[in-house]
């Protein structure tokens, strides 16, 4: 691994402090952004959500174009060595600002629909999306601690958004009372890890776990990969994930379904790849037993599924199964394979919870059954042919960009030497390919069972966007791929 700059208090100086600004101003962009557009809500009311919801969208795409346009040529630690800058966040807070900017766009019919358009739900979004940022950047264990909170007190009160729901308020008690057994178990690796190593910065536990070997920074590791793959939803702690997918507002799940899974990947990556990237053989164990376990139960599960939404709930447990199968793969050949599968899948939930948002019956229901896109190709053949290109690229059929995702993976899992992986993964896309099938043949081949109504402009721009994006990308994979693989370089 390359070694990176460090900016540290010791030589700090005003012109020094203004030149760390520089790779912060991501995160100031939201932060400050969050506090302007929460001013701007409380003036205009309710009646300015769509107001707010625009503006919030306009400002994680400004922050994500400010993530790549300051990039530095290698990583550089600045605040003490708490936050990395370097082209691995970047990358990854372009895909986070785009996925989370999308899943707000179609927010707004939804909302507006069920009569809870209020300026709170994009500034909470806004909010996650600040703590996710961080999460990517962060470079010791307080900072993964204060991105990783951020980001789930967030999530937790958008799950529970739909107050005079009893399926929303019970998905957002499950979310908070499973995420804070999961944060004690996250805060307790860090602790251990402190304790055994002196620091809480990567670099300084990196050359302490290279030179001494111990069973507490071992126990603290698994601790806090154990934290972050519930935020993943990688199993065996994915039991929140169908429940909390299925009784949060659509709009909220989408957004569930798309950038925390981003931000929570790379920083599990992170943490492997840095600050224990001498204790390769403890945490690849781990991330091949939650791979297998992921791409099994997710698999497996899904096959059993009517409701749609928890059926891309056991999906995402899948994928977050190959995710884990590319950090498996080490520092060298992970990371580049990690990037263009989590870009991939994360554009592609967008674009499927597009057409769950997208089912909206003449009497005005949202039904999120299977049985429901009975008939669709007849009712709204171009949502149909969507949905067909989504579904396909999820499972990975060539040429579609979907494909080139897992065959990233594929070929990492063969340059390391984990062909076993690499069979279970394409063991586990067969027979996820069988629930997708059957997603197909309900919408081109069943009769009708009700008569759907056309949707809001926003989310047909949203799901028309996804699906252009695909095709785009299966067009443009190879510089897709060089992108991923000099974002990934400085790892190695």
């Amino acid at each position: 691994m390359s070694t990176p700059l460090t900016i540290t208090q010791a030589t700090m100086t005003p012109e020094l402090f203004l030149q760390q600004l520089l790779y912060v101003l991501p995160e100031l962009s939201l932060a400050i952004g969050a506090l302007i557009i929460v001013l701007v809500g409380a003036f205009v009311g309710d009646k300015g959500a769509r107001l707010v919801t625009w503006l919030c969208v306009a400002t994680i795409l400004v922050a994500g174009s400010m993530a790549i346009l300051h990039v530095p040529a290698k990583q550089i630690n600045v605040f003490s060595s708490s936050y990395a800058a370097d082209a691995f966040s970047a990358y990854a807070k372009m895909i986070i600002a785009l996925t989370a900017a999308s899943a707000l766009v179609l927010s707004i019919d939804f909302l507006a629909e069920k009569k809870i358009d209020k300026p709170e739900f994009p500034v909470l979004a806004l909010l996650a999306t600040l703590g996710m940022f961080i999460m990517v950047s962060a470079h010791d264990l307080i900072a993964l601690y204060v991105g990783v909170e951020m980001q789930s007190l967030c999530l937790y009160v958008l799950a529970a958004y739909a107050r005079d729901d009893a399926k929303s308020s019970e998905a957002g008690l499950k979310y908070f009372v499973l995420g804070a057994l999961s944060s004690g178990l996250l805060l307790y690796g860090c602790s251990l890890v402190y304790g055994f190593t002196g620091s809480v910065r990567f670099d300084v536990i990196a050359s302490q776990v290279q030179d001494h070997r111990s069973i507490g920074v071992i126990f603290g590791l698994v601790f806090i990969l154990c934290g972050l793959a519930f935020k993943m939803a990688a199993a065996p702690f994915h039991m929140w994930t169908p429940d909390v997918y299925e009784g949060s507002p659509t709009a909220a799940t989408a957004f569930f379904a798309s950038a925390p899974k981003v931000a929570a990947a790379a920083l599990f990556a992170r943490v492997c790849f840095e600050a224990f990237g001498s204790l390769q053989k403890d945490w690849q164990s781990i991330a091949i037993i939650m791979a297998i376990l992921s791409m099994g139960i997710g698999a497996l599960f899904a096959l059993q599924q009517t409701n749609i939404k928890r059926l891309l709930a056991y999906s995402s447990i899948a994928n977050m199964g190959y995710a884990l199968v590319a950090i498996a793969c080490g520092p060298i050949y992970g990371p580049k394979a990690l990037l263009v599968f989590i870009s991939i899948y994360a554009i592609t939930s967008v674009g499927l919870f597009g057409v769950v948002l997208s089912m909206r019956t003449t009497d005005g229901q949202r039904p999120e059954t299977i049985e429901a896109l009975s008939g669709l190709s007849r009712s709204n053949p171009l949502l149909s042919v969507a949905l067909t290109l989504l579904l396909f690229s999820v499972m990975g059929i060539p040429p579609l960009v979907g494909f080139w995702g897992k065959w990233e993976i594929i070929l990492a899992t063969i340059s390391t030497g984990l062909i076993p992986l690499a069979v279970c993964l394409i063991l586990a896309s067969v027979v996820s390919a069988f629930y997708y099938l059957r997603i197909l043949k309900t919408v081109w081949f069943d009769a009708p069972r009700m008569a759907m109504m056309p949707v809001g402009v926003s989310t047909t721009l949203t799901l028309t966007g996804a699906t252009i994006i695909l095709a785009a990308l299966t067009v443009v994979i190879g510089f897709v791929g060089s992108a991923a693989e000099l974002a990934g370089a400085g790892f190695h």
